[in-house]
């Protein structure tokens, strides 16, 4: 049972890796989209597409659905509309290198609010972790002054909002099945935003050929395929490990960058990295440890029942 739990385990962290790999190449995407198309209209197309196209390759398994799921489904929909635009918002006051930071800080809230919500307190190195984490991209991103502006409180919301949202997956995906999960919360974010876009937006007119590459790789990667993944994935893994090792889309972000935009990389940036690789070993070893503390509560409690039985 240990191994085929590890092995579980393993795939979940390999399948959060491939989330953040395709998140880090969403920033691309989302700035090729934004070219042509407005914030509320492009995250109205992202979520509704992905919905929809959800529904149709699971049409039957979703047509089961039950009222928890729908319910569960709506409040991460909810969760992730809020923290969206929040993004979206905030990037208009400031610029993406503070805000990639500022998102950051969610690696440092997770430990905290799951503490809240499932009343497990968090160790020293979940902790250590998330700070680490916290400083590797500041390295990788902030150039400026550390002065909070309009634009940087909403960007602060949304690492609130999100790490809201990887907890609330956490509880959810342990009991309800991640396709119905996924599938009402896309759903429910689209629709939100699509009301949004209607009220706030102009119609938009024409998209070009780029905009709708972006549009398609946000779409089918960043949210079909990513969101699916990461609700699948959570259910064998703690809340903390996940944002450390979703944290790292900031990395691939900036190497995707510099391969296909021509940025520099610098060695600051290169510490930058190497703190939060350390940040996710720290949190894989911290949960080998919880693995290995209760390999050896077991072990104890078998060792005194054989020499009972002897007696």
């Amino acid at each position: 049972m240990k191994n085929v739990a590890d092995r579980k385990a393993l795939i979940a962290d390999i399948s959060l890796l491939l989330v953040a790999l395709i998140w880090g190449g969403g920033f691309i995407a989302a700035k090729i989209a934004l070219s042509c198309v407005t914030p509320f209209y492009l995250l109205a197309f992202r979520f509704m597409c992905s919905g929809l196209l959800l529904v149709a390759i699971f049409f039957k398994k979703i047509s089961k659905i039950d009222k928890k799921s729908i319910l569960s489904g709506i409040v991460l929909g909810i969760i992730l509309y809020v923290g969206q635009t929040l993004q979206t918002i905030g990037l208009k006051y400031t610029d993406a290198g503070r805000q990639a930071f500022l998102i950051a800080s969610y690696t440092v809230l997770v430990p905290f609010i799951s503490w809240m919500l499932t009343k497990k307190k968090p160790t020293i190195l979940s902790i250590l972790s998330g700070f680490l984490t916290l400083i590797g991209i500041g390295l990788l991103s902030l150039q400026q002054s550390l002065s909070l502006t309009y634009g940087d409180t909403l960007t602060l919301l949304f690492a609130i909002m999100f790490a809201f949202q990887i907890v609330f997956i956490g509880l959810y995906a342990k009991n309800i099945d991640p396709i119905h999960l996924t599938t009402i919360q896309l759903l429910t974010a689209g629709t939100l935003a699509s009301i949004s876009a209607l009220i706030f937006e102009q119609t938009i007119e024409f998209i070009n050929y780029q905009s709708m590459t972006g549009i398609l790789y946000l779409v089918i990667f960043n949210t079909t395929i990513a969101f699916l993944v990461q609700n699948i994935a959570q259910k064998y893994t703690s809340d903390t490990h996940t944002s450390i090792i979703i944290s790292l889309e900031a990395i691939f972000g900036c190497f995707l960058s510099i391969i296909f935009l021509g940025e520099v990389f610098t060695k600051r940036m290169f510490i930058g990295s190497i703190l939060i690789f350390i940040a996710v070993i720290l949190s894989q070893a911290n949960n080998n440890k919880i693995l290995n503390f209760k390999d050896i509560k077991i072990n104890s409690q078998n060792d005194k029942q054989a020499i009972t039985h002897t007696k």
